[in-house]
């Protein structure tokens, strides 16, 4: 067998196959090969005699510091060849964690849940990072072997197997890939090549305009194509893109976008890039013929402010400026909030306008929870925990009938009762112990006293994170599901609920802001969020949906309970 590795400033690579040592022969541009018989193996550099997993590793049984393993992806037997994968317009997304979505934690215990997702309507599923992190329990974004598949969930043929699962329903999947950094246990790409440049926020970024980079760039998309035609994906979630610097003429972004759109056309089926980014730029989403990266869509962290603001109340750190009487109005007409506009946060103007003319709605994904907003909550506190369940539903009314693509975070369904806490596991006590200091550091400057921050590292954090399943048939959790299928089907049912074209909508907002009508075709919803019967002027129609005020005969001077809407067709 060929074991090949990039080690361009190396002048000695040996090769460990099953305990036999191998010298390896350079080759042009940096790589290093040999011949060697066996399955479990690892690379030395220089003199060193530390074995080293392989950076383009796809299997590490025994962890980020062990031998890596020979994976044949050819050996899978798949079921789905009759999938032709499924397209982001129309479709409604559900993140999840697998270590947490079930009592189980792996794979496997996640396909038994995926009727379930089928039953409430979602078309694509989307997972938090899978590929191998030091320890057994994280988010999984400290990863640091992109191209190996966690052990604890499953391994390679785990994920495949849940893969082919949620194509046998007509589930898409997307996967949550970190590009920006790496973890900080495990990352040895540095020993091999000039992987690194500089660091952010998180850890380690990479080096992708500097000397070198041609490779680190191809180890980067290289990655993302293998998920597409390895282990039959449909979509990538880009993790801040903000955080790639990149300063060639081609943004890493745009050769990917590439890659992927060249890949697709061979497949035959439709390949999805949607990008997380702080900077508020239509032009990661605006077609490469028309000037921009050709990604498929973004996450809308505004619409998410936004609606938390109207919701809760809360008016701290980067929510302040959402506190506007128009918020929702804005985001709603105009994707972003912050266009070009002062960031009282960022204490400076940011965004820019989108171009509703010409940008379809459904390129930005709207949500009222994701694993960011809750997870990075001192406590891991939902929504749930502290919003009725009126507003909770007039929350998710607005959520489904929005120009946007709706995405569901794991258990919201339902309003589920347990947190979603930030934890990890790490081995190395130090670490473990920086990381504990850290996060209470950081939130005791919001305020939070130390006793109030979970211990990420104590085994219990990652249990209360886990969803219990018992409820959704509990009373008012069973309630809240039905809406949301509800919603669901009724986005999928009335093409105008599912109406990109951000100039078709009209929205009306009262002046206190209490209650809210949307406008779509001949559809209206009108919401009441404040505590006080409210008239919106909903006008005459048929009732489709009604939350808090199912007794209502809309007319033109109807009036809505406090905290529920209603849904009138013409």
């Amino acid at each position: 067998m060929r074991f090949s590795v990039w080690a361009p400033s190396a002048d000695r690579v040996r090769v460990s196959v099953d305990a036999g040592v191998h010298e390896m022969t350079a080759g042009d541009g940096g790589w290093w090969h040999a011949e060697a018989d066996g399955i479990n193996y690892a690379f030395l550099l220089g003199d060193d005699d530390k074995p080293l997993p392989d950076p383009r590793s796809r299997w590490q049984p025994h962890g980020v510091h062990g031998e890596s393993r020979v994976y044949d992806h050819g050996e899978f037997e798949w079921t789905d060849d009759a999938w032709h994968g499924r397209q982001l317009p129309g479709g409604v997304l559900y993140e999840l964690h697998v270590g947490t979505f079930t009592e189980g934690g792996t794979f496997d215990a996640a396909i038994d849940r995926l009727d379930h997702l089928v039953d409430l309507g979602i078309t694509h599923v989307e997972l938090l990072p899978v590929n191998s992190f030091d320890g057994t329990a994280g988010w999984g974004y400290d990863g640091v072997l992109w191209g190996a598949v966690h052990e604890p969930y499953g391994g390679p043929d785990g994920f495949k197997r849940f893969v082919d699962a949620a194509h046998a329903r007509g589930l898409a999947v997307v996967l949550d890939v970190v590009y920006n950094h790496l973890g900080p246990s495990g990352a040895y790409l540095d020993r091999f090549g000039p992987y690194f440049a500089g660091r952010n926020d998180w850890g380690p970024g990479l080096n992708l305009d500097g000397p070198g980079s041609d490779e680190v760039r191809r180890y980067v998309v290289d990655n993302a194509l293998s998920w597409f035609r390895d282990f039959h994906v449909d979509a990538l979630r880009l993790d801040a893109v903000h955080a790639l610097l990149d300063r060639r003429a081609v943004h890493l972004l745009e050769q990917l976008a590439v890659e992927v759109e060249t890949l697709s056309a061979a497949l035959n089926r439709p390949l999805t890039l949607i990008a997380e980014s702080d900077l508020n730029d239509p032009r990661l989403v605006t077609p490469r013929e028309r000037g921009g990266y050709g990604l498929h869509a973004q996450w809308s962290d505004d619409f998410h402010h936004a609606l938390h603001v109207k919701l809760t109340g809360e008016t701290t750190g980067y929510y302040t400026d959402f506190a506007a009487q128009d918020a929702i109005e804005r985001v709603l007409r105009g994707v972003f909030f912050h266009a070009g506009t002062w960031s009282s946060f960022r204490e400076r103007t940011h965004g820019r306008p989108v171009d509703t003319r010409t940008v379809p709605g459904h390129r930005f994904l709207a949500y009222l929870q994701n694993h960011d907003q809750i997870g990075n909550r001192a406590t891991g506190d939902r929504l749930s925990a502290t919003v009725s369940p009126g507003r909770l539903a007039c929350g998710a009314a607005i959520l489904f009938c929005s120009p946007f693509t709706p995405m569901v975070f794991m258990g919201e369904e339902w309003a589920a009762s347990t947190p979603w806490q930030f934890f990890a596991s790490f081995p190395d006590p130090e670490l473990a112990e920086a990381v504990r200091t850290g996060r209470r550091r950081e939130f005791a400057r919001h305020g939070w006293g130390e006793s109030e921050v979970p211990d990420p590292m104590d085994p219990a954090t990652v249990e209360r994170s886990r969803l219990d399943w018992s409820e959704v048939e509990g009373p008012g959790h069973r309630e809240m599901f039905e809406l949301y299928r509800t919603l669901i089907r009724l986005r999928r049912e009335r093409p105008e609920l599912a109406d990109p074209w951000l100039p078709e909508l009209q929205v009306h907002e009262s002046r206190t802001a209490d209650w809210l009508v949307l406008r779509r075709g001949g559809l209206r919803l009108a919401v009441n969020f404040g505590a006080e019967a409210a008239n919106p002027l909903v006008g005459e129609g048929a009732v489709l949906l009604a939350w808090g005020g199912a007794e209502l005969h809309p007319m033109g001077m109807a009036e809505l309970p406090p905290e529920s809407f209603i849904l009138v067709a013409s």
